[in-house]
């Protein structure tokens, strides 16, 4: 399978969306119509401020949107989980792959992105078309915090639907290790978005123990069945 870089480009051509049709047609993919209401009923219920958007996962590494300003940010309520089933991008129907969402419980560390007012729209359309394929996610705005536990501001965050065919909470660790250490698809390997994760959130100053220790047990599996092949 030929490996595509998921870009701005590619998801502004609808390369997404023909990547479900090819690689998972049997997956109920979200119409440009229910896309549009979904970001119309998000942008209704919108808080006073400036417009955040939080990241937690590749779009912390690979946002794809054009943002004016970053910050680290805590959001309360919600934890970073490997609980999203991929049939495409990072697995395949054969061999899922998991991708993060935000599951109930705890709280989470990541980076707010402000969007700019002027070009908010067609970013977060740009955005929907990128997270909302299958409506697995619910997009909410959360409160943000900084370090010192000020709020500064709402994001958009998009949290898991647990009642989504997609969610995969409450699966065994060895379950989720052989998911991400041998999991690929049309946009690379799920081991990769995890050590991306990883890297980024070490680039901003973020400790994740429980995304790190998930990391190392992945890349000995790879390397033990690498061995083992070799």
């Amino acid at each position: 399978m030929k490996i595509q870089q998921l870009t701005r480009e590619l998801i502004e051509s609808g390369g997404i969306d023909a990547m479900a049709a090819r690689d998972a047609p049997a997956l109920r993919v979200l119409t440009d119509e229910e896309r549009a209401a979904s970001l119309r009923a998000t942008l209704d219920a919108r808080p006073d401020g400036d417009a955040w958007l939080f990241a937690y996962g590749s779009l912390i590494w690979n946002p794809t949107v054009h943002a004016q300003e970053h910050r680290t940010a805590c959001i309360e309520g919600w934890h970073r989980a490997f609980c999203l089933t991929t049939l495409i991008g990072r697995g395949t129907t054969d061999n899922p792959g998991l991708t993060l969402g935000l599951d109930e419980g705890g709280a989470c560390h990541g980076i707010a992105l402000r969007i700019d007012e002027a070009i908010l729209e067609r970013e977060l359309a740009i955005l929907w078309r990128r997270e909302m394929l299958s409506g697995a996610y619910v997009p909410r705005w959360l409160d943000v915090f900084d370090a010192d536990g000020t709020r500064f501001g709402s994001a958009i965050s998009f949290t898991i639907d647990r009642a989504s065919c997609q969610y995969a909470g409450g699966l065994a660790r060895a379950e989720i290790i052989r998911r991400l250490a041998f999991a690929s698809g049309a946009i690379g390997t799920a081991a990769e978005y995890l050590f991306q994760t990883c890297a980024g959130l070490r680039a901003h100053g973020i400790p994740d123990p429980v995304l790190e220790a998930l990391a190392v047990e992945v890349a000995a599996a790879r390397d033990e069945w690498m061995a083992r092949e070799g």
